[in-house]
């Protein structure tokens, strides 16, 4: 017989990148008395994790749990960015209903459209958060059309499309029913969750039933498994038995060792739960995102939608440049195997494998940005290493046709710079779907498929040709036909001729060629790549050559030389710069760029031969 669990509501927030969903999370754990008074409480508390922090995006989704008069609201906030998609596929099965949270200004954006879909195909009811409408250039009427808008381009039914829309500035910790923004507090948000989601239903007679939705994981206890609780109940020291939908044969007995509610930001240790509610179980060593923890009378796994292909792959190796093993901490193969595997305790968009050689490992993931994180969170972690340009996944379809991964590209420009935009992404083979004009005719907005491959590199160059005010967003958009070749990079490398310290004498010389990454006493090796020219071919300089002194004295021989100051690439910069001939070297410390082969001979030879 099911039953509605009335004390508790679950709720995931889902949004594009950077539309305050992190930060509503935060007034709504303030405002329901979660901090003490007068606790030091950190600006988007929920984004734990250092990188999270720098670059203010979310790359993992969060659980946390507040009180609203004696109702407990389990929180789930998502990742807003397309590449950790894959985060907000899952945890939708957690929670009975979403808060969709759109920009004042912006309105709804690509992963809006992507997130709102994931939700109304599992018929989940939608609460519409307009939230920062204290923007000076807020248009919150506008916004509730387009999102209106969206809702019926995706078939919403008609219980979808008759959702509550709720006013906010997250920033200031207020909502309201009404777009002017006269609220006092959170309270009318809190209202509409607990009025418009539903409880959770199930039967708690019947045999235990829970889905994992997200896999944590912790040096001293191993995997933990987070999930709802469908039917029944669960207690510790219980025994059940993992089961998977997609995998009929797996059925193993396992007992649950430690059980979890969330409460605030921690984990509260309980002896039982009912259902509807959200668990951390730990001490099942083989869990993972997708299983069922069953009782062992009634074995039935509870459905789970497959997780998204990965759509970018990067080769990871060892780094075997002159200078390897001189600043990281794990420098083997064995290091960064075990390393890469242990990712995937916690990130299922992400697939390792094993190559030819026991030096160099496939990585693949569901965008540049995937990668990256990864790449840096390692580093920081004292791996050094080396990893090749990223590369798409072609597959074949049933006619033996090679197909690509392709996306929908959204750019919004200033009038000025369209022209540029759209002539550089013809040329990475993106056709223009659709052109119009928004913030009252100042900016243009762009709508491009374009190959997946096409947007490797082009980040950086987006920001150039824009003067920093372009907003390019992407969404994966299925796959289709391959389109042809791309030419990534139309100059070449200044190549270090040989091994030593960079002397400014030398740069002086090497700075006329082209722009250099490098200033004066860095160590370099033959084939690093020193800086870029202005020529389509590679050029070897000689940045370690000395002023030879003589004993005769011109007027002008002691003057300082003046060198031009070298542009520094970031992690995402030279991920973007590097070539299918070159390498980026890795270590804790140091960004560089190398050619594959170093030898200038053999790397003649080898171009020659293609």
């Amino acid at each position: 017989m099911k039953q509605k669990r009335e004390n508790v509501r679950n709720v995931a927030i889902i949004a594009h990148v950077d539309h305050g969903k992190t930060t509503l999370v935060d007034e709504l754990l303030k405002q329901s008395g979660v901090f003490r008074e007068g606790q030091d409480v950190a600006e988007r508390v929920m984004d734990s994790n250092d990188i999270e922090r720098e670059r203010g995006i979310t790359i993992l989704s969060k659980n946390t749990a507040v009180m609203y008069n004696d109702i407990k609201i389990n929180i789930v906030d998502t990742p807003g960015h397309a590449d950790f998609g894959g985060e907000v596929e899952r945890v939708l099965k957690m929670v009975n209903g979403v808060i969709l949270v759109v920009d004042a200004f912006e309105g709804p954006m690509p992963q809006t459209k992507f997130v709102l879909r994931k939700a109304l195909e599992l018929k989940l009811p939608v609460i519409v958060c307009i939230n920062k409408i204290d923007r000076p250039e807020a248009r919150p009427d506008e916004v509730v059309d387009e999102v209106l808008e969206l809702f019926l381009e995706l078939d919403a039914d008609d219980a979808q499309l008759d959702c509550p829309f709720v006013y906010a500035s997250a920033k200031t910790g207020i909502a309201s029913m009404d777009s002017d923004g006269s609220g006092a507090s959170m309270e009318p948000l809190f209202d509409t969750i607990v009025n418009y989601i539903p409880a959770p239903e199930g039967d708690p007679q019947a045999g235990t039933q829970v889905l994992i939705s997200t896999i944590d994981y912790n040096e001293y206890v191993g995997r933990i498994g987070i999930g709802k609780v469908d039917n029944g109940t669960i207690h510790v020291n219980q025994e059940v038995v993992i089961c998977n939908h997609h995998d009929p044969d797996k059925q193993m007995k396992v007992k649950v060792s430690k059980l979890y509610e969330f409460n605030g930001l921690n984990k509260a240790e309980v002896k039982e739960a009912g259902i509807g509610s959200i668990v951390a179980i730990s001490g099942i060593a083989d869990i993972r995102i997708g299983d069922t923890l069953c009782s062992p009378e009634a074995i039935a796994p509870i459905p789970f939608q497959k997780i998204s292909e990965p759509t970018i792959a990067m080769h990871f190796m060892v780094n075997d440049s002159p200078l390897a093993g001189l600043e990281g901490k794990y420098v083997t193969s064995r290091h960064i195997r075990d390393r890469l595997f242990r990712e995937l305790n916690t990130d299922v968009s992400l697939r390792v494998e094993e190559t030819d050689t026991t030096e160099c490992f496939k990585v693949s993931g569901r965008g540049e940005l995937h990668l990256s994180v990864l790449i840096e969170n390692m580093r920081r972690e004292g791996y050094e290493f080396a990893v090749s340009k990223a590369e798409v996944l072609y597959h074949t379809d049933e006619n033996g046709k090679r197909t690509e991964p392709m996306e929908l590209a959204y750019i919004d420009v200033p009038n000025e710079f369209a022209g540029a935009v759209i002539e550089k992404l013809g040329q990475r083979k993106g056709e223009l779907r659709n052109m119009g004009s928004i913030s009252g005719g100042a900016y243009t907005r762009l709508e491009f498929s374009i190959p997946a491959r096409g947007l490797i590199g082009y980040r950086g160059e987006f920001l150039t040709d824009t003067k920093g005010n372009g907003i390019l967003n992407t969404v994966f958009d299925g796959y289709a036909p391959y389109k042809g070749d791309i030419q990534y990079r139309k100059l070449g490398s200044l190549i270090a001729f040989e091994a030593g310290e960079s002397i400014t004498y030398g740069l002086f010389n090497a700075q006329e060629r082209g722009t250099l990454f490098i200033g004066p006493g860095e160590k370099v090796y033959a084939g690093m790549v020193v800086g870029q020219t202005g020529r389509s071919e590679d050029i070897e300089v000689n940045v370690c050559k000395k002023k030879q002194l003589t004993n005769t004295r011109s007027s002008s021989a002691d003057e300082a030389l003046r060198l031009v100051p070298p542009r520094i690439l970031s992690m995402e910069q030279c991920l973007d710069f590097i070539d299918t001939d070159e390498l980026l070297e890795v270590t804790p410390s140091t960004l560089r760029i190398r050619k594959k082969i170093l030898d200038p001979t053999l790397r003649k030879r080898a171009a020659m031969r293609k």
